[in-house]
């Protein structure tokens, strides 16, 4: 009994070290690059194209399928994590020994390499997660994912900008090679990682991302990926601008968004995959959707009052430990709308349709709240999240 406790934590903190190694950098990458650029007087729009080099994460789906098909056995997949990995680290070795503010095309060449290494060792490590843990365990599974995003936000983008003001990027970027590293160790080192099925698997095709969604009963599950982000997306993304028009400079917004915020994430992640794994996923599902409404209805609120910081600073921790929540939510019922042999193939198109919705509903709520206000755009959300809890209600209410 020991032994099997033992072994699982040990293989749940073997895949928090691959998806903490997968943000750190990332997060650092995209941070700092937007602040040394705008320091080197590039203008805001060349500034923006910078997101391009998050399009592999978007469109990663596009070779799930032959991640999926070349992998069958753990041994497969520890070499694709392990291949993709080292990429990675020498892509953030080469970015961080050249002259980041002569050769700026050069790094972003770099971090786009660093980009499609890690997207590509994010669907194999979610197809390894999927199979090495029984269905009852994948709760706690996503806390750990979950976590490990969270928690790499908070480092790469919050505690090494600190770092790299005083030692440079020359320092920094190398040693986040050497991170990158060290966090595959732990995969190597255990032995306990086992397909928990081993009955032959089905091998993927490239046409499995259209027959994903030739299934009936995935529209259901397509809805809710569209809509349960929906009530806390469009204020998350608009929450910095409007501590900007209340006077907030840089620094106090990327501690409250960056560290406390990003910090209820963390911890709230841990307690849904706890949640979960006590009541079942159908009613974490109904709940968490519930506490999703009194967000935007707690910011509607305050814009009948003074503004007052203390009360949206607790917005703040609120909104974003509801995102943790969800997170874990959405995470596990997609584990649990896999096929066969196609893990990392439908896990990865559930996950991307559910970014998608939500850059396109912060690309809206700026616009709404242009138009409209930022009471308006609560006013949305409210509504949002009302829809979004009922859809819940009755599109799967034949699985409690």
């Amino acid at each position: 009994m020991f032994k099997n406790i033992s072994s699982k934590k040990l293989s749940l903190g073997t895949f928090f070290c691959l998806y903490i190694a997968q943000m750190v950098p990332s997060s650092f990458l995209m941070t700092a690059l937007q602040v040394i650029m705008r320091e080197g007087q590039f203008s805001l729009a060349t500034i923006g194209l910078l997101n391009l080099v998050r399009i592999p994460w978007t469109i990663k789906f596009l070779w799930s399928p032959f991640v999926d098909r070349h992998c069958v056995t753990v041994g497969d997949y520890k070499r694709t994590i392990v291949t993709t990995e080292l990429i990675y680290a020498i892509a953030l070795l080469a970015t961080g020994l050249i002259n980041v503010h002569s050769e700026i095309v050069l790094v972003i060449i770099l971090a786009f390499i660093s980009m499609l290494a890690s997207a590509t060792q994010d669907i194999a490590t979610d197809a390894l997660a999927i199979l090495a843990f029984k269905k009852h365990d994948h709760s706690m599974l996503n806390s750990m994912q979950s976590m490990g995003a969270f928690g790499g936000a908070v480092i790469g983008g919050g505690v090494l900008l600190i770092l790299l003001k005083s030692y440079g990027w020359n320092v920094v970027v190398p040693c986040l090679a050497l991170f990158v590293i060290m966090m595959i160790i732990p995969l190597l080192l255990n032995p306990h990682i086992k397909i928990e099925n081993e009955q032959a698997r089905e091998r993927a095709r490239w046409t499995d991302i259209f027959s994903f969604f030739s299934r009936k009963e995935i529209w259901p599950q397509i809805g809710f990926l569209l809509l349960y982000y929906m009530g806390i997306i469009g204020i998350l993304s608009m929450i910095r601008p409007y501590l900007v028009d209340k006077g907030y400079g840089m620094k106090e917004i990327g501690f409250l968004m960056g560290v406390v915020g990003t910090a209820a994430s963390f911890v709230m992640a841990w307690f849904s995959g706890v949640l979960i794994r006590r009541i079942g996923i159908h009613k974490a599902r109904i709940i968490i959707a519930g506490l999703i409404i009194l967000a935007p209805l707690y910011f509607l609120a305050m814009t009948f009052t003074n503004f007052n910081k203390t009360a949206f600073v607790f917005g703040i921790i609120y909104i974003q430990a509801c995102y943790g929540l969800a997170t874990v939510v959405l995470y596990t019922a997609s584990m649990q709308q896999v096929r066969p042999g196609r893990e990392g193939t439908d896990f990865t198109i559930q996950i991307v349709i559910s970014h998608v919705s939500g850059l396109l509903v912060a690309v809206l709520a700026g616009i709404v709240a242009h138009l409209f206000t930022y009471r308006g755009l609560y006013i949305a959300e409210v509504m949002v999240s009302i829809v979004s809890f009922f859809y819940v209600l009755i599109a799967f209410r034949r699985r409690k």
